[in-house]
């Protein structure tokens, strides 16, 4: 790294700006949401770990309001750096405030590298499209088993690191291919698209909800402890067993059970046993009878 420079100025030009039909965006190239883009609106906007940073960066090392960019009215951005404890880095240079131009690279804590991009709509569509393709599973738009692996992983160690609350529920439809069999797979194709919105609309924002199967599903929790996602756990097996399924005029009788499982460290050595854990308690539900909770205080 170069040594810290505390103002730079790079005033250009920005081609298309007066035509309205360029924007400013971030673009995450490197840490826990690869590809993810940010627009950057007229005034202030803080990046950081915070609920309320307005572009939230939860990798390590990133400071609770690590930098600020303030765009003006004629499309330029300044950005500075507000007091973070690693710094912020500018194509390789610690800066505390600098003008960006299009093509910064902006380094944040020790794995977040966001491109500082001009683009048009066509572009900014693209871009949202091959982030959606490589993260989104295309029936139920939650996340895909790619994305659920890599995200258990960043967690689990960052639980570990910090001591903190990390649960996973995992989820599988009852009877699913009774369902399959009686209506067809159209109809289970809806029941999967249905229940995977009801859940999502029940969840934090903070909460990765991800298939990870054919009919099964995986809910990773940070700071969420063992009572709070049995009690998630449950609220959500309520809500699937209340909601109507209708499929071509037929209503489909749809329940799911859950399994829970929680970070302890003395236990739990690396994320796939949290995962298979889970899935035991799963299981064991499924075994009580299904419609149900296995987890802590369940037999």
């Amino acid at each position: 790294m170069n040594e810290e420079q505390t103002v730079i100025r790079r005033r250009q030009p920005i081609e298309g700006w007066a035509s309205a039909e360029v924007n400013a965006y971030l673009i995450v190239l490197s840490g826990r949401s690869v590809g993810k883009m940010f627009k950057v609106p007229v005034g202030q906007v803080d990046l950081g770990r915070s609920l309320e940073a307005d572009v939230r960066l939860e990798d390590e090392g990133v400071s609770r309001i690590h930098a600020s960019m303030h765009r003006r009215d004629d499309g330029t951005v300044m950005l500075d750096d507000r007091g973070s404890t690693n710094g912020t880095y500018v194509n390789g240079t610690r800066v505390n405030q600098m003008e960006l131009s299009d093509g910064d690279r902006i380094q944040v804590g020790s794995v977040t590298i966001l491109k500082f991009s001009y683009q048009d709509s066509l572009e900014e569509q693209f871009q949202q499209q091959l982030y959606e393709s490589a993260t989104r599973d295309p029936l139920t738009q939650a996340y895909n088993k790619r994305f659920f692996t890599e995200q258990m992983e960043k967690d689990f160690l960052h639980a570990e690191r910090h001591k903190l609350d990390l649960s996973l529920v995992s989820m599988d439809v009852d009877h699913f291919k009774m369902i399959n069999d009686t209506h067809g797979h159209p109809a289970g194709d809806h029941v999967l698209q249905r229940l995977a919105a009801a859940v999502m609309g029940s969840l934090r924002a903070e909460d990765a909800f991800c298939r990870v199967g054919g009919e099964e599903f995986g809910i990773i929790m940070r700071d969420c402890d063992s009572t709070e996602a049995m009690v998630l756990a449950d609220r959500l097996r309520a809500l699937i067993e209340a909601t109507r399924f209708v499929y071509g005029g037929k209503e489909i009788p749809v329940t799911m059970s859950l399994g829970v499982a929680t970070f302890d460290g003395a236990r739990h050595k690396t994320g796939l046993q949290l995962i298979e854990e889970s899935d035991r308690n799963l299981y064991q539900a499924k075994r009580n009878g299904r419609n149900r909770v296995g987890g802590p205080g369940t037999v």
